[in-house]
């Protein structure tokens, strides 16, 4: 089993071209799946059946985890007994028949209009001092703001992937898909500011094509983008604590109460199915529910 699961790594890894993240998560789960099987007794994936995969999800609901978690767990397992089937380490497909419970669909928390527009005022105010780590900041607030891209895809951003004479930037999504994305004037002002007057103070050796650097010079991680947000929300009066998925999420909800249209808005986000857009529907109904009831007389 060690041996199968550490081939379905390097299938996810190298063949699907997965993030390391998403590996990481995929190979967790089905880790589970198999420890959970060599306590039934079996020793072989082969020996993999509906019934053993039940066991394991109804375990994991005994233990407290949540429907999102057990869905996400079904499809890990769904995705292990397919490949199984398909490279004939398994005589038949064992999760083709697995259901999983329908995840909660959670309203994630956004930003007001307002309150975006006074977290890039914050941020701009804060980096008045001209030192390249603030002006960075700004440069990455207005970029993720405008565009909407995941952390991951702004960090592995390199300076070739901006077209300024278009104001597009090219972006590589979950599975190395890639998309066009296009920002506004103000993120454009911010990154050329940023790349004409602090990135060259960052530059070191190492440093690469990377569009956004850290403060040693080397290509900004993940990390250090999440904590720059909520450091940076922090200094928004009564804004909710949200990181840089907050700010994909305010993105998509401003963009659908413009008047963008949802197929627009997915393409923009890079979702591969338009139900995960349409979350953003159900957040922009529940504002308009909430304005009503507290400005109409009869509501």
């Amino acid at each position: 089993m060690a041996r199968v699961l550490g081939e379905y790594e390097r299938h996810l890894a190298v063949e699907r071209d997965l993030t390391a993240h998403t590996v990481r998560a995929y190979v967790a789960d089905v880790c589970g799946l198999l420890d959970h099987a060599a306590r039934l007794g079996l020793g072989d994936v082969a020996e993999l059946d509906l019934r053993t995969l039940r066991s394991w999800l109804a375990k994991q609901q005994t233990l407290g985890k949540s429907r999102t978690t057990i869905a996400r767990r079904a499809t890990a397992a769904r995705v292990f007994t397919a490949w199984l089937a398909r490279t004939g380490r398994a005589p038949t497909d064992a999760g083709a028949s697995l259901g999983s419970p329908k995840a909660h669909k959670t309203l994630p928390p956004v930003l007001r209009a307002d309150e975006a527009s006074d977290l890039i005022r914050a941020a701009t105010e804060a980096a008045d001092d001209g030192s390249p780590v603030g002006l960075r900041d700004v440069a990455m607030l207005e970029l993720l703001y405008a565009t909407g891209i995941r952390v991951g895809e702004l960090a592995g951003l390199d300076i070739d992937d901006l077209d300024r004479e278009r104001n597009v930037v090219r972006v590589f999504g979950k599975g190395r898909k890639e998309r066009t994305v296009p920002f506004g004037r103000p993120a454009a002002r911010a990154v050329d500011f940023w790349l004409k007057h602090a990135r060259p103070l960052l530059v070191v050796e190492g440093s690469g094509p990377a569009l956004f650097l850290g403060a040693r010079g080397k290509r900004i991680d993940q990390r250090a983008v999440r904590e720059m947000v909520h450091r940076r929300i922090a200094e928004v009066p009564g804004a909710p604590d949200i990181g840089p998925h907050g700010l994909r999420h305010t993105a998509a909800t401003h963009l659908l109460e413009g008047g963008a249209d949802l197929r627009s808005v997915q393409e923009l986000l890079g979702h591969a199915s338009l139900a995960t857009t349409q979350l953003y529907t159900h957040v922009t109904t529940d504002r308009l529910r909430r304005a009503y009831q507290q400005a109409h007389p009869r509501a």
